[in-house]
């Protein structure tokens, strides 16, 4: 394999506007953003639809847990068949599924079937999101290959791209779903899937060539296999409770003190920080280490977690989001910057995808937890999640810093048996 280009590289322009300038970005970047809006919606969607057929939000939120859990588990082994056989080959059938899987699912809802049922047909709904986030990083690192200097840029954008969908995507599905019905919700999700990502799936050339089948005898690792890769998972596992966490507390704290309907907004201000603050990191033209600011910045995000739980109201509660929220883009974009690093071109789809699928499970995570701690003491004890969550992830990526060495060029060499891989030098230390 060839040496590897460096990635972090300060020289050259690093602005939005070159990055959009990029030849063909447009075309996959506006299906994109059709296919990623649904991302956030089906939660949210499901909720809605199995509150209202069933009366319960326990079920709901189970029901709900269930798809997250497994779009977690099965999307970076999606990611994986994209990277061997190409986007488009694994993005048809997954939107396909997934249509089939969310229309079964409002049958079921709507028919009054036995609640296991409900769960038959949202396990395949969430394993079936079609990973275009991943899939768009792909991209970027396939288009930016003679321009390395900008890649920090496109992972911003990519993060706030991901807030933006965040911040719309539940407003959009409550409000078609209050609009029309609980069921309307579900169905705009569906179909804004299929749409988007039959279009993106279409603009095959703007997409890495496939990896293809593992040459005989030789078994493809995955990227799951690299130490470091399992490192940021498990910090992006710690983020994802953050986000878990935050949704229900918020809620929860908005209606005992009595106003509800500002739940919305004092999340919205969380979001808004953390929007804010990838756009301005994505102008910096950074010359400390990926591996560097990953720490520096979870640690700031530990550091905005630390205060949450003694707000005394929404006032202060929506300050000390909003610092909170400044630190979540920053975090995001370093990590996905350093996984690029970390594995080798035929597997970054994959692990974009581990990575995402984290977040997806932390979310899960978090507001379960959180949703246990309210019921027995309060508001204010489900902030410790976040706290708790993130703490323990910084203290993983300090102890193991070491993991998140970008990987090294390797040379092939001949040895009795066969060709052996080996290291070409040192790993890039940060």
């Amino acid at each position: 394999m060839a040496a590897r280009r460096p990635v972090d590289d300060p020289t050259g322009s690093t602005g939005y506007g070159a990055l959009l300038r990029t030849p063909r970005a447009w075309t996959f970047l506006l299906p994109a953003l059709v296919a990623r809006l649904p991302y956030a919606m089906l939660g949210l969607g499901i909720v809605l639809l199995v509150r209202d057929t069933t009366g319960s939000y326990g079920l709901a939120g189970a029901v709900a847990a269930t798809a997250a859990v497994a779009q977690a588990l099965i999307g970076p082994q999606t990611g994986r068949l994209a990277d061997r056989h190409g986007q488009a080959a694994v993005l048809v059938p997954a939107v396909l599924v997934h249509a089939a899987a969310v229309g079964a699912l409002i049958a079921l809802a709507h028919g009054g079937a036995p609640d296991w049922t409900l769960f038959l047909a949202a396990a395949p709904a969430g394993a079936s999101v079609p990973q275009v986030g991943a899939m768009v990083r792909a991209r970027w690192v396939h288009r930016l290959n003679e321009r390395p200097a900008l890649l920090n840029t496109a992972f911003a954008f990519e993060s706030v791209t991901d807030e933006f969908t965040f911040v719309v995507g539940p407003v959009l599905a409550t409000g078609v779903a209050t609009a029309v019905n609980p069921s309307a919700g579900l169905i705009a999700e569906a179909a804004l899937t299929v749409l988007g990502g039959l279009l993106f799936a279409a603009r095959r050339g703007t997409a890495p060539s496939p990896a293809g089948p593992a040459e005989p005898g030789r078994r493809q690792a995955s990227a799951l296999a690299s130490p470091g890769v399992r490192l940021l998972a498990g910090g992006f596992l710690g983020l994802g409770t953050v986000f878990g966490a935050l949704q229900v507390s918020i809620t929860a704290f908005a209606e005992d003190a009595g106003t509800p309907g500002l739940s919305g907004a004092v999340y919205g201000i969380f979001a808004a920080g953390s929007m804010v603050a990838g756009v301005l990191y994505g102008l910096i033209p950074w010359r400390s280490s990926a591996r560097q600011r990953m720490l520096a910045c979870y640690a700031l995000l530990v550091l905005g977690c630390s205060t949450l739980w003694a707000m005394p109201n929404l006032v202060s509660l929506s300050i000390a989001g909003l610092f909170c929220g400044l630190a979540i883009a920053p975090t995001l974009i370093t990590g996905y910057t350093l996984v690029e690093t970390l594995v080798a071109d035929g597997a970054k789809t994959e692990a974009f995808t581990w990575l995402t699928g984290a977040i997806g499970l932390g979310l899960a995570v978090g507001s379960t937890a959180a949703g246990q701690l309210i019921d027995h003491s309060g508001p204010s004890l489900g902030f410790t999640v976040p706290l708790i969550g993130s703490g323990l992830g910084l203290v993983a990526l300090v102890t193991m810093r070491r993991l998140l060495l970008a990987l090294a060029p390797v040379t092939r060499t001949v040895a009795r048996g066969g060709a052996v891989e080996q290291p070409a030098g040192a790993a890039r230390h940060g």
